[in-house]
């Protein structure tokens, strides 16, 4: 699978402000997706961010401008100021943020809308890189950002449905 260091990034630093933010606004699991508690939370400073994830700041702010773009966290300026979620966590799939900073999420070497892998013709084996990121993509937007946070994502992966309707 391609997933570049952006989309990891992206993903660890979001992780990041929203475990801050669930921390500075004293809720707990059952009212992690408090949408009033956002704006009453302070803003996270992309330095916060960067030192607790071990983050180049520069970078951070690349990867904010268009987690910014795509509204999933809103700046703050001045003294004080910083990032806080653009909506609850819960609201926020991990998909949504690798796509916001222009990741895709394939598992096949071919180059976008591109026919073919192998001088414009599938390989054998296309089809199945193409289902595998498909089914990535399916996990990943399905676990939001409060589940990673709260720690729910192990033995969230199962198979597909029609494949054990299959199986004898």
């Amino acid at each position: 699978m391609r997933l570049s260091t952006r989309g990891r990034y992206a993903v660890m630093a979001l992780v990041e402000l929203a475990a801050r933010t669930a921390e500075d606004a004293g809720l707990d699991d059952s009212h992690a997706c408090s949408a009033e508690q956002l704006g009453k939370c302070r803003p996270v400073s992309l330095t916060e961010i960067a030192t607790a994830q071990h983050l180049s700041v520069a970078y951070l702010e690349q990867i904010f401008a268009r987690l910014r773009r795509a509204g999933l966290v809103a700046s703050a300026r001045g003294a004080g100021g910083g990032y806080r979620l653009g909506r609850p966590a819960c609201e926020i799939p991990i998909g949504t943020i690798i796509e916001a900073v222009d990741e895709p999420i394939s598992a096949t070497r071919c180059d976008g809308d591109a026919p073919g892998c192998l001088a414009g013709t599938p390989c054998r084996t296309h089809d199945l890189w193409h289902e595998l990121g498909e089914q990535i993509r399916l996990f990943l937007n399905h676990l939001s950002l409060a589940d990673v946070v709260t720690g729910q994502v192990l033995g969230r992966a199962m198979p597909p449905a029609r494949a054990r309707e299959k199986q004898p």
